[in-house]
């Protein structure tokens, strides 16, 4: 099985590299959408901000390729926020909404915290249905998280989590999936998560 992690230039990519080694894949980094096209599996991961991902996204000319793939993906943090259609994070010069990739009918809002501090970091449960990508991890499982911004609820929700409000913290629309939380940082349940998403797709 051939899995690659989409390089955007706003991530730092080796800790998810790592956790796929440790499940006995040898992922391929790459932004080469004729590479990537040849994957059978693909992760997304992200840090940082999300116009950042979206210009890297542009630049290396990566949108029609994620549009238009049919290969199982999976969106990690700010890799799954893009998934939706906007999100409040901007850089400092831009007061608006950043436009993402709006493959899932969501928008990516502020966390109310409710007092609570940002960013979001650290443990926190992950309340789920029987999605395959949750085979065999109990409901409420523990997962670790560092955002400050997160999507709303809606019918693409698989996984949910409060932080002062209720969040999406994990979504499936047709091959697409995304995760909140960092699984390569979470420990059993979290290779658990990548070894599903490996194995049933």
């Amino acid at each position: 099985m051939k899995v690659s992690i989409i390089d955007t230039g706003s991530a730092n990519l080796n800790s998810v590299r790592q956790a796929l080694k440790r499940l006995g894949c040898d992922p391929v980094v790459s932004f080469d959408p004729q590479e990537l096209a040849s994957s059978d599996r693909l992760i997304f991961p992200g840090v940082g901000a999300a116009e950042a991902v979206m210009r890297g996204i542009e630049k290396r000319k990566l949108r029609d390729f994620i549009l238009g793939t049919k290969i199982p993906l999976l969106g990690i943090c700010l890799g799954m926020q893009v998934l939706g259609l906007d999100s409040e994070e901007t850089d400092l010069e831009n007061s608006g909404v950043t436009k993402t990739l709006g493959i899932v009918p969501g928008h990516v809002l502020k966390l109310d915290a409710r007092g609570g501090r940002l960013p979001h970091m650290g443990w926190n449960t992950v309340k789920h249905g029987d999605h395959p990508l949750f085979q065999g991890i109990r409901d409420e499982a523990y997962f670790y998280f560092d955002h400050s911004y997160a999507m709303q609820l809606g019918a693409y929700t698989i996984g949910e989590t409060s932080y002062g409000c209720a969040f999406t913290s994990a979504l499936a629309q047709g091959s697409f999936m995304g995760v909140q939380f960092h699984p390569e940082k979470s420990g059993a349940e979290g290779a658990r998560l990548l070894q599903n998403f490996l194995d049933n797709f």
